[in-house]
């Protein structure tokens, strides 16, 4: 989209109590902007209220997507239930005979003699194994079996 004289960019960031917001306005000016991300007696969606907010529009009335120019979002919600332990429980899908990868994780300790190895707990319930091997080039060797994964996420 062409940046003309009254387009807007916005970098938002959707934390768990928080939506943070920096727009840019195509003349220089920025504006910072901060409201929950989860008040459902006001608004839906914390990032489009808070768009709505900066550029001053009314409950019912459409983006306008010739002012805007990109919108950056991240979020960190997903990382913090898995750190947590909140939410539902998540499935690993990783290449075939890698299952206990993230279980060996590192031989990098801070005590190398150790005896008792306290390893972090492992974030997901369960590993599935997908048929599928790349070269250390990138090159496809063995293309992934979607069908095989299908089947196994279904069991």
């Amino acid at each position: 989209m062409q940046n003309n004289s009254n387009s807007w960019d916005f970098w938002i960031d959707r934390g768990g109590t928080f939506t943070d917001i920096i727009a840019l306005k195509s003349d220089g000016k920025i504006l910072t902007h901060k409201l929950l991300s989860d008040n459902p007696e006001q608004y839906e969606d914390a990032a489009i209220e808070g768009i709505r907010q900066v550029l001053n529009l009314g409950k019912d009335e459409t983006l306008p997507a010739e002012k805007i120019t990109s919108i950056r979002m991240g979020t960190t919600v997903g990382t913090n239930a898995l750190l947590e332990r909140r939410g539902e429980p998540t499935v690993l899908v990783i290449t075939e005979r890698f299952r206990d990868i993230l279980k060996i994780g590192y031989q990098n300790r801070p005590c190398i003699f150790a005896l008792d190895i306290k390893k972090p707990e492992v974030l997901c319930e369960e590993v599935i194994e997908a048929r599928e091997r790349y070269s250390s080039d990138g090159t496809i060797v063995t293309p992934l079996d979607c069908d095989d994964i299908k089947e196994k996420l279904m069991e």
